[in-house]
């Protein structure tokens, strides 16, 4: 097959000569990028100009990315949910593989003391992203093959959890605890989902439970992070040093901000201001009220993403209906995990805002993951509409048929 005859396919581009796409969801993330490369342009401009001479150096890697991502997500909506579904074993064992090649000296590379990165030319990409959503897609297949198995016995708990199980130890000797931690989660919630008894897994539950207290408490800087966001200030140009900067971002801010491109913290003072904590540099320049805009515009999206899994499970798409479940709970675990150290709820982890840090992996991946969503969302309708149209063919003919045997 070519090209053009893969893009005369029916798919969301092309469905009665129209564009056909759940707008509501494109439209709010398409927002949160836009809010994403605005903030990336003026959270960045200090240490860009510092270190490249260039004060739209990060605007203009991440303008790239969000071409890439683009890109990505356009074709991804060309691909029907069966082929993720027949490919999902292939796609697990990529994410494995390039999970291990990460750790390989002279492969990955290390940033700030961790290997999350593989150097392509000047770019690096994040295995980690790929890999949370790997695990979604097969997790998804393995709760539609296995439906009875995961529901009345034990091995149909364990195979998955084992799976995630060797997963975690790869991102945990990256190390990225916060990947990990999202990546269990939204896992764990999906078996839940797909009919998992509660009195099967508390055992197994409790044992990762302990294992996850062990990896906190096994690294001192863990326990350092923990125990010092619930008081940041006793500690403010040591351990506590990055949220007392953040938690000062948000008090200048008050209500409607200092102004677009008017951040102090910016200025050396809050570290990572355009990746890991560039909602704090929102704060400051937006204000209370472009913060709580930003948030309403992920809960939408959180939100309309469940919406779709119920509607796709609705019309018995269970593999569709499983795999947007897990993509919003990756998105609001990111989402919840990221907004928290920010806001010094949670401790310091390294994990980016969706469409909005600076980072190509996380972007395309947003953008690919938005894809299947609306992918899902339009298989969806356009199977209701085909069962519809069958149902009044079938009545037509059996009206037919009355009025013939009169």
């Amino acid at each position: 097959m070519n090209i053009r005859d893969a893009l005369a396919l029916p798919s969301p581009w092309r469905h009665n000569n129209q564009v056909d796409i759940d707008f509501p969801l494109l439209t709010a993330c398409a927002l949160l990028m836009g809010i994403g490369l605005v903030m990336i342009a003026s959270a960045s401009s200090a240490v860009a100009d510092t270190n490249t001479g260039n004060t739209f150096y990060y605007f203009i890697r991440h303008m790239i990315y969000i071409t890439i991502a683009l890109i990505a997500g356009g074709v991804t909506l060309f691909v029907p949910m069966s082929t993720w579904q027949r490919y999902s074993g292939w796609l697990l064992l990529v994410a494995f593989v390039v999970l291990t090649l990460v750790l390989i000296p002279g492969i990955g590379r290390e940033v700030n003391g961790s290997k999350r990165w593989i150097g392509v030319g000047v770019f690096n990409i994040q295995p980690t992203e790929l890999a949370k959503l790997f695990m979604v897609i097969f997790i998804a297949g393995f709760l539609v093959r296995r439906k009875t198995e995961v529901k009345q016995r034990l091995r149909g708990l364990l195979k998955p959890l084992l799976l995630a199980a060797a997963m975690a130890v790869l991102i945990y000797f990256e190390p990225d605890f916060g990947a990990m931690v999202v990546m269990l989660g939204s896992v764990i919630v999906m078996l839940y989902l797909g009919g998992v008894r509660l009195l099967l897994s508390l055992p197994l539950l409790g044992i990762l439970l302990s294992g996850l207290v062990y990896v906190v408490r096994f690294e001192s800087y863990r326990m350092a992070r923990l125990t010092s966001f619930t008081n940041p200030w006793e500690d403010q140009y040591g351990s506590g040093y990055q949220l007392t900067q953040a938690l000062i971002a948000f008090g200048r801010g008050e209500w409607f901000g200092l102004g677009l491109g008017n951040s102090i913290q910016k200025q050396f003072f809050l570290p990572e201001a355009h990746t890991d904590f560039v909602f704090s540099v929102l704060a400051e320049e937006l204000g209370m009220l472009g913060a709580l805009t930003t948030l309403a515009l992920f809960v939408f999206v959180s939100v309309r993403a469940l919406f779709i899994g119920v509607w796709a499970e609705q019309a018995k798409q269970y593999y569709s209906a499983y795999v947007a479940y897990g993509l919003a709970l990756l998105w609001i675990g990111q989402v919840i995990i990221n907004l928290g150290v920010n806001v010094g709820l949670l401790p310091t982890k390294g994990l980016t805002l969706p469409f909005i840090s600076y980072g190509g992996s996380s972007l395309v991946v947003c953008c690919i993951s938005l894809a299947i969503l609306l992918r899902i969302e339009w298989e969806r309708r356009t199977q209701l509409l085909s069962a519809n149209a069958m149902s009044k063919a079938q009545i037509s003919a059996m009206a037919k048929e009355v009025r013939d045997a009169r």
